[in-house]
């Protein structure tokens, strides 16, 4: 039987929640995974206090790295630069927005661009996915940049086009789409529905 809890939560100190399992079948490995708004780390019942705690607040500091890494990608300035980025690599620079950010009123589409303004704003809700699908809607919108009369017209499908994985994302973000519709029908939502890519741009 393990001397402590199999069990035991708590908060470290910059408001890390952190779940530990103590697990008697488990022998030398130990894990960590965010699960349940928590970091869970598995560890072997059999370790004792001293070297338990030393893997613990490794695993922590591990977590704890990775999550500035990604904070750090998702800042306004990180998104500024990969828009500039993406629009040399397929458009020559053609694109030139002026501004682009994050913003969190924006529920029913994935992007907007305005090209008075020579402006992009993403919604919040692609920093939960994968950074070649929030790639896509980028590139979708700076598209509308350099072809700001062409709609989604057959031009403007030529140089979305350009982007390698655009079915892989067009999938991904029809299903997500799908999902959060059905979701809010549930809810008795409607007014909540996506609508995903549809007159994103703003003249």
């Amino acid at each position: 039987m393990p001397a402590f809890p199999n069990t035991v939560d708590f908060v470290a100190p910059d408001e890390i929640p952190v779940r530990i399992l103590r697990s008697a079948k488990r022998k030398k490995t130990i894990s960590s995974q965010w699960r349940d708004n928590r970091l869970i780390i598995q560890v072997p019942a059999a370790l004792d206090e001293r070297t338990e705690r030393a893997f613990v607040e490794e695993m922590i500091a591990k977590y704890r790295k990775g999550r500035q890494a990604r904070t750090a990608g998702l800042t306004d300035d990180a998104l500024a630069h990969r828009a500039a980025s993406l629009d040399q690599q397929y458009f020559a620079g053609k694109a030139a927005p002026q501004s682009v950010r994050w913003v969190a009123n924006q529920n029913k589409r994935w992007g907007s661009a305005s090209y008075r303004q020579r402006s992009i704003r993403l919604s919040v809700t692609l920093q939960h996915m994968p950074s070649w699908v929030q790639d896509y809607v980028l590139v979708h919108e700076l598209a509308h940049l350099v072809a700001p009369s062409a709609g989604h017209g057959p031009g403007f499908q030529a140089l979305l086009n350009r982007f390698e994985r655009r079915a892989h994302a067009d999938i991904f973000l029809e299903a997500f789409h799908a999902g959060y519709n059905a979701h809010a029908k549930e809810l008795g939502r409607d007014e909540d529905e996506l609508s995903g890519f549809g007159h994103d741009e703003e003249q």
